[in-house]
Parts: structure tokens; sequence; C-alpha cells
């Protein structure tokens, strides 16, 4: 069996009267690229949160990389955080900062303060997300696909070993959700990483996804791989995966091209 690195036991999860889980188990393997799918408000960002300790829970165990996070302060989750890397839906990039800054911060911040470690660390991963010398532009000079790949360098600089991924290709156009997705399954050939990407992005979870975990019913309701999730009878799968299908053929019958037979 592949190694576990993240797995969620029995958790629940209420913001008052809104149940968010109320039995929520998953297990994800070194090396994957799992996706989380479902509708919105069904918890899907509230997982990552989970993961990186923001957010607390009210029942059941979180284990990061063989830890268990549970009640855990800051202070005593600092050793797993660093073993993550997060890319936000925005990518939440300091405006007044330059490219170079907003990827030397989170090393500064781990006491990395040589100049030249830092520049030649920024380079790098430029390179890697396809923006060299881009370090001295400021995120207002950014496209919105450029925006997302050096938020994507920003948490490959800490050499994570999971990636963890908020709707990354939201409000992007086709070719920039391809070269997305594209940088994803590269980052894990090259240096094995473990992806968690959260969206509601059916094509793209096609493309990127070894296996897909749907989010229904406060819990995980299925977890398969692409093939098997394709072919689930579950009914919550089905309503989800029928809902999506219909919006796209909507989509395209709105812009002249033909409806799928």
């Amino acid at each position: 069996m592949q190694e576990e690195v993240v797995r969620f036991e029995h958790v629940y999860k209420a913001f008052g009267k809104n149940v968010i889980y109320e039995d929520l188990n998953l297990s994800v393997r070194k090396g994957e690229i799992l996706t989380i799918m479902g509708g919105s408000g069904s918890g899907k960002s509230v997982m990552l949160k989970m993961m990186l300790g923001l957010m607390p829970w009210d029942a059941g165990r979180v284990f990061m990389l063989g830890e268990d996070i549970t009640g855990l302060q800051d202070d005593d989750l600092l050793s797993v955080r660093r073993r993550l890397g997060m890319v936000f839906q925005n990518a939440a990039l300091f405006d007044s900062l330059s490219v170079f800054d907003n990827l030397a911060y989170p090393l500064r911040e781990r006491g990395i303060h040589d100049d030249k470690v830092l520049r030649e660390r920024a380079a790098e991963a430029l390179l890697m997300v396809d923006l060299p010398g881009t370090e001295e532009m400021l995120p207002a000079d950014l496209s919105g696909g450029m925006r997302k790949r050096v938020g994507l360098a920003r948490a490959v600089i800490q050499s994570p070993e999971i990636l963890l991924f908020d709707e990354p290709t939201t409000g992007l156009d086709p070719i920039n959700v391809r070269r997305i997705v594209e940088l994803i399954m590269d980052l894990r050939k090259k240096f094995g990483l473990t992806s968690i990407v959260v969206t509601h992005d059916l094509p793209s979870a096609y493309l990127l996804s070894d296996r897909v975990a749907m989010l229904a019913q406060h819990r995980i309701v299925e977890v398969a791989d692409l093939a098997a999730f394709q072919a689930s009878r579950d009914p919550d799968v089905r309503a989800f995966l029928d809902a999506m299908d219909s919006g796209y053929r909507a989509v395209a019958g709105g812009l002249g091209a033909p409806h799928a037979q």
C-alpha cells in the first residue's frame, strides 16, 4: 500500500447550527494528485484550512505527515506547516511588494536573509512556472494567469512535501487553465509532490486527478480513481456530474456551439 500522508478520522465541524461535517473520513496517499469536489458551501476549502491548522474542528482527528495535529497550538504546528505549500484562489500576493519580495517573504520568515540565496531560489522557482525574469514586476503588472503562477512559485520555493490548491484555475482563460494543470502535474513528476486540489472545474479535475473525492451530505460520499468516479452510481455524485455537464452544454449553446447529443 502507498504511504498515507493525510488522514481525516470521523471529523465533525459546525459553525453554530450550520453543520459542515458530520462524519468526515479521508486518506490521501503520498505522491498522488487528489481532487476534492462538491457543491458551494459543502466545506471544500474548510478541509484545506484544517490541514494547515488554521481552523479547529469539534470532534474527530486529523493527521498530517504522520503527526496527529488535533488540538495543537500554533507553535506546535509550525514544523508541520513548513512541510506544506498553499496556493490560494486569488494568489494572495502582497500588492506593494515585487515578485521577488513576494517569493522571498516566506524564506525570510524562516530566517533566510542572504540576498544571493534568496535571488537564486526565486529565479529557480520562477523558472519552474515559466516566468523567468519577472522578479522586479509588481502584482498589478501581472495578468491573472501570471499571478496564479507566482502564487504557485511562492508555494514551491519553500520545498514542500504537500501542495494545497484552492480553486487554482478559477477565473482563467483555457490556455492558462491548461498551463496551471500541466504545472501541477509536472511538479509531481519532478519532485514527487503530493497535491490536494479543491476545485469545481470538472475538466481540470479530469485532467489532473489520480483520485477524486466528493463532498456531499456533510461527508465524503465517494473517493475513487477517475474512471470509477465517472462511472459512480452514488446519487450525489451523479447529480453533481449531471448538473455540471448540463451547465457546460448550456454555456456552449449560448455561444452558438452545437449541443452535445
